[in-house]
């Protein structure tokens, strides 16, 4: 399994539906797994970290709502999407997934483009969810830098240089840069435009 691919485990004891359901999905970016049992999908889900999970209804060893609704309890697995497959197609089945946690429904018998797209939609949404948490971690970790300058910070009184952590004294911008990430451009203030370019000042109020 490539571990940089988001990984789709397809769980059902029916061959068949095993090779319909691979068939619908196997010319996209992910990697895949087969469980033919409840038990062989959540060894599956200690061993690998999983993105979504298609979920026959009729297993074996278990239905699928207990086993989605165990799966739920566990806190590493919970937002895991659960699209279950199946023939039912009563409301109150429909509702039943829901109530146990599934996001979706895939009813046989099958279509590979409605498998295609449900997948494609739900494995998206995670990585968006993933990708906004990421963002979340970064500012989180800026926000925590920049607290950490926080409190009496030496500076000289002439120069302005600031003493840093290990008593060396160096530029404030260089100080900031390494204890924040913040990147600084150079450019002149009014006030020492006027001093450094009086005639540049003069020549741009005449134009």
């Amino acid at each position: 399994m490539d571990a940089q691919k988001p990984l789709i485990v397809i769980v059902d004891d029916i061959q068949e539906n095993v090779r319909i359901l691979h068939h619908a999905i196997k010319d996209e970016p992910y990697s895949f797994a087969i469980a033919y049992s409840g038990k062989e999908l959540l060894q599956i889900l200690e061993q690998h970290q999983v993105t979504l999970i298609l979920l026959d209804v009729m297993l074996p060893d278990i239905d699928g709502f207990t086993l989605a609704q165990q799966i739920r309890s566990e806190p590493r697995f919970k937002e895991i999407p659960i699209i279950f497959v199946t023939a039912r197609s009563e409301q109150e089945d429909r509702l039943r997934g829901f109530e146990a946690g599934g996001v979706d429904y895939v009813s046989k018998p099958f279509d590979s483009r409605e498998i295609l797209q449900r997948v494609r939609t739900h494995v998206n949404l995670r990585r968006a969810l993933e990708e906004q948490r990421r963002l979340n971690r970064e500012l989180q970790e800026a926000l925590d830098r920049v607290k950490s300058l926080e409190g009496i910070i030496p500076i000289c009184s002439k120069c302005k240089k600031v003493r840093d952590d290990e008593g060396y004294w160096t530029q404030v911008e260089r100080y900031i840069t390494e204890h924040t990430k913040a990147m600084f451009t150079h450019s002149l203030c009014p006030d020492c435009a006027k001093q450094y370019f009086p005639q540049d000042i003069i020549d741009e109020k005449k134009g």
